[in-house]
């Protein structure tokens, strides 16, 4: 039997525009879930699921295990303030990890912090997560403007 496997990250805020995040989850069974709130400019939410090979399942694995996040502890990361929350829960080989923080806005933010290793790991793990999933839902969702044929 496969190891359990579980991924979810959620950044966002509750601003002029409401309720405004990006969430993500990836399950043991390759299935990928996507959902993007933007209130501005009248924006709707974008809501996607899809399944992923197993290669991808496999790879997210080895970018989570190499990057060492499950040794990392929060508990001297700084707390969701009026700017935002982001949250990471990993489930990999029988261990679970629940992060929390304030969103992070730059690099800089990440070396005044109280733990800046360990708060270095985990943003440059959302980055590599992040734009994995730009790239899988992009990818998958393609959709091809006006195509004019010649004849």
């Amino acid at each position: 039997m496969a190891e359990e496997f579980y991924v979810r990250y959620y950044v966002g805020h509750m601003g002029r525009f409401g309720h405004e995040f990006l969430e993500f989850e990836f399950r043991s069974d390759g299935k990928l879930r996507y959902a993007n709130n933007s209130n501005y400019k009248n924006d709707s939410m974008i809501r996607k699921e899809v399944y992923v090979s197993p290669s991808v399942v496999n790879e997210l694995r080895r970018v989570i295990q190499e990057s060492e996040i499950m040794k990392e502890d929060d508990k001297l990361w700084p707390m969701p303030d009026r700017v935002g929350r982001q949250e990471l829960e990993v489930v990999l080989n029988n261990e679970h990890i629940s992060f929390t923080t304030s969103k992070i806005g730059s690099l800089a933010d990440v070396q005044d912090s109280k733990d800046p290793e360990g708060l270095r790991v985990f943003y440059y793990l959302v980055q590599d997560l992040k734009c994995l999933v730009f790239s899988l839902i992009a990818l998958h969702f393609k959709v091809s403007p006006g195509v004019t044929t010649l004849p």
